[in-house]
């Protein structure tokens, strides 16, 4: 599927931002209903986070098992009307009306969802097993380790991998036996999770299919240390003998941090991915457009070279880039998905060389109006400097909402400078700044405008979904049911009628 393909509009929301009943959005009737806002306001595009499980502080680009689904986006209510759950126990307690409860959230959810699982077992028709037991096999690439590693961790009380037992920690083809054996149960409803998430997605995109919107997922660059991915493919990463990482990913100071990003995830061993024939990348992208129409690739840079600080550094200020073999990757990925149907986001410190990778893949890169006024000599980021192979965003999940990002420009000298130069651009008429940056989004050249719900409804820097840098407080913001009204989606779809993008 071709994102650029023609003009196209849509919006960034994640499944946990929109309203439900149970601490969050998730897979059931708020992501329909959302569907239905977007095909009223002439959205062609539903771009989310990654789906995987949440990792540390609730981020999603943290996940222990980057190919699963979370748990978490499981619809109690979807398993409510399939007789797995009853009304009394949906009751939803108070513990969940705030925002940020994603603690009482999970368990709330955990336990219901074994509840279903156990009446599940006791219900099930031969067909329905049957259907179980296809998708178990049709996933088994990816879904065992999955399932395995949950099991072993819930059993070590949560300690890390590196800390389990030497032969399961090297994995000893008999102490995996056992242990799948031990804890049998458990991985099965592990699997059953997987089995839920995969029959309740596969009704939303087909639902969306029918309305003309396509999914954009998101691919994270890196996977967590603590997680089914490294532990099972070991031999990918670059590890010690007790699976310690040798070395960090990051990046180096830039617009987000002084002190550059230390994120802290392993770094590929790229020659031992290459040898194998990026097998695992192959599994992981092959999941990914099971789901999604089209995948945007995180931190595209990494794929051309990756920047890597000693296992004990501080911060990502002292460290060094290495070079990845990206085209070779690419390569294979065209060869056995049949094509690329990718968004690169290059966005941070982009080399010559990164450029020449996206346009030999022939890759929509990515252009955010938040940065494109701070440079008073220019930008490639100004909507009259694009390329039309390109998605223009307002702002990203990792930027302040537009509105919260204009106010705080008249803090200092230099903020005030760039103020001129917003002002200057997008003309003196009295839209609120957001409407106007959406205005010249939509106008460009861009094939595809992105914008982020918050910024659809004029939210200021409270809304914001995530801080670089930061591990509390991300990751929490919802909508409410109210804010996706039939005025605004009109709004929306006359904007996108204007510039053409319905």
């Amino acid at each position: 599927m071709e994102l650029t393909g023609k003009r196209r509009a849509g919006i960034l929301a994640h499944l946990t931002s929109l309203p439900g009943p149970h601490g969050h959005g998730d897979l059931g009737p708020s992501a329909f209903a959302f569907a239905d806002f977007l095909h009223a306001a002439g959205q062609t595009v539903w771009q989310m986070l990654p789906v995987s499980p949440p990792g540390f502080g609730g981020s999603p680009y943290d996940s222990p098992s980057t190919i699963a689904g979370s748990a978490w986006l499981v619809s109690l209510d979807v398993l409510k009307r399939d007789g797995l759950l009853t009304a009394r126990e949906l009751a939803t307690p108070k513990a969940l009306a705030g925002r940020e409860r994603l603690l009482a959230s999970q368990a709330f959810r955990e336990e219901r969802l074994r509840r279903a699982h156990a009446r599940y077992l006791t219900r099930r028709t031969k067909a329905e097993q049957r259907r179980f037991d296809q998708f178990v096999q049709a996933q088994d690439a990816w879904l065992r380790d999955h399932s395995l590693f949950a099991a072993l961790k819930l059993a070590h009380g949560g300690a890390p991998w590196t800390e389990w037992d030497a032969a399961l920690r090297t994995r000893n083809p008999a102490a995996l036996r056992r242990a799948q054996a031990a804890h049998d149960s458990e991985v099965a409803y592990r699997h059953w999770v997987q089995f839920e998430f995969d029959a309740q997605w596969r009704n939303l995109a087909e639902y969306c299919r029918e309305r003309g919107i396509l999914l954009l997922g998101d691919v994270p660059m890196f996977v967590a240390h603590d997680g089914a991915d490294t532990w099972a493919h070991q031999a990918l990463f670059r590890l010690d003998r007790q699976g310690r990482r040798k070395v960090l990913a990051g990046v180096p100071p830039d617009a987000f941090s002084d002190e550059g990003q230390l994120w802290g995830n392993p770094v590929y061993d790229w020659p031992a991915m290459q040898r194998d024939g990026f097998e695992w990348w192959v599994t992981r992208f092959s999941r990914g457009l099971q789901l999604f129409d089209a995948l945007r690739l995180d931190h595209f840079i990494g794929f051309r070279r990756c920047y890597e600080v000693a296992a004990d550094a501080k911060d990502a200020r002292v460290g060094q880039f290495r070079r990845v073999p990206g085209e070779a990757l690419f390569d294979r990925l065209r060869e056995r998905l049949g094509g690329l149907p990718f968004l690169a986001e290059d966005l941070g410190i982009v080399t010559d060389e990164v450029v020449r990778l996206r346009r030999h893949l022939e890759l929509p890169g990515m252009r955010v109006l938040q940065f494109a006024f701070g440079d008073p000599a220019g930008s490639d980021y100004l909507p009259h400097r694009f390329e039309t192979q390109t998605a223009v965003y307002t702002g990203t999940h990792d930027n302040d909402t537009t509105r919260g990002w204009y106010r705080t420009l008249a803090r200092t000298d230099e903020g005030k400078q760039e103020k001129r130069r917003v002002d200057a651009y997008v003309g003196p008429s009295p839209e609120p700044i957001e409407q106007k940056l959406m205005r010249a989004a939509y106008a460009s050249v861009a094939a595809l405008a992105i914008v982020p719900l918050q910024d659809v409804l004029g939210l200021g820097n409270s809304a914001r979904m995530n801080v670089p840098g930061t591990s509390k407080g991300n990751w929490q913001w919802r909508c409410e049911r109210r804010d996706l009204s039939p005025a605004r989606a009109a709004r929306l779809k006359s904007l996108a009628r204007t510039y053409e993008r319905v």
